[in-house]
């Protein structure tokens, strides 16, 4: 792409910081195949020309890239490509984790971050097909593949139903597993809302973003066979990182 495309392509009035535009376009560049694995990026003298900032702009771009995992830095060298492709999640009438992954990755868990019981919300209530203020367990947890972060998620389930499926998952590291505990041997999804925005201070943390990244967001009910909801779930995924992959429910 010429260097008058991509420096129109900066918004300096947008409200999102000029350094973010800067990585969120290289990293559409590395997303579309214009940088393979392991390839140079220009100098940084010459993206600062490309985009129409100064050097410290695009410095802090790809500081942030470095720190995302996407580039390398190398004293002497330069900086380099690490990765190339997102993962592709798919979405789908059994959509899990693990399965999900295989192939793209050779290692992949769940980690649980926190865990609480609490009054379902309405829109708890309603996924769960509860009363409002039915006692529900909140699980926090985060995806992980290859030991890089790729999903963050809040997931509720019916607290009598499931009393004790916060220490099941702490020790399987899995949702299908710990809900094989309570005798649901399959479970189907029933509903996905997407949308995007900006990742709050909880996503920067724990999937390792900096301020102005995106993510994607799934809103999800899952259900047994036989129509009974099991789960609802809010999933956050870095863009950056992963892309989601919809076929039929």
């Amino acid at each position: 792409m010429a260097g008058q495309q991509m420096a129109s392509s900066i918004e300096r009035r947008s409200g999102v910081s000029l350094w973010r535009q800067i990585a969120d376009q290289i990293l559409h560049s590395i997303a579309a195949g214009d940088f393979a694995e392991n390839a140079a990026l220009p100098p940084e003298v010459a993206l600062a020309e490309r985009y129409g900032v100064n050097r410290h702009t695009v410095r802090s771009a790809i500081s942030a890239l470095v720190q995302e995992g996407v580039l390398r830095a190398e004293q002497g060298r330069g900086t380099f490509v690490l990765s190339r492709k997102r993962l592709s999640y798919p979405i789908g009438a059994r959509t899990r984790f693990s399965t999900g992954l295989q192939g793209q990755t050779s290692e992949r868990h769940i980690v649980l971050l926190t865990s609480a019981v609490e009054s379902a919300s309405q829109r708890v209530a309603e996924g769960l097909d509860l009363a409002r203020g039915t006692e529900v367990i909140r699980l926090e947890t985060r995806g992980e593949a290859d030991g890089r972060p790729v999903s963050r998620a809040a997931s509720w389930y019916e607290a009598k139903r499931f009393a004790g499926i916060d220490a099941v998952m702490a020790e399987t590291g899995s949702i299908t597993a710990s809900l094989r505990r309570f005798g649901v041997d399959d479970y189907l999804r029933q509903s996905t809302v997407l949308s995007a925005r900006h990742a709050d201070a909880a996503d920067l943390a724990d999937l390792n973003l900096q301020p102005g990244a995106i993510v994607l967001v799934a809103v999800a009910v899952n259900v047994t066979t036989d129509g009974r909801p099991v789960q609802f779930s809010e999933t956050r995924f870095p863009a950056e990182r992963v892309e989601l992959k919809l076929s039929a429910l």
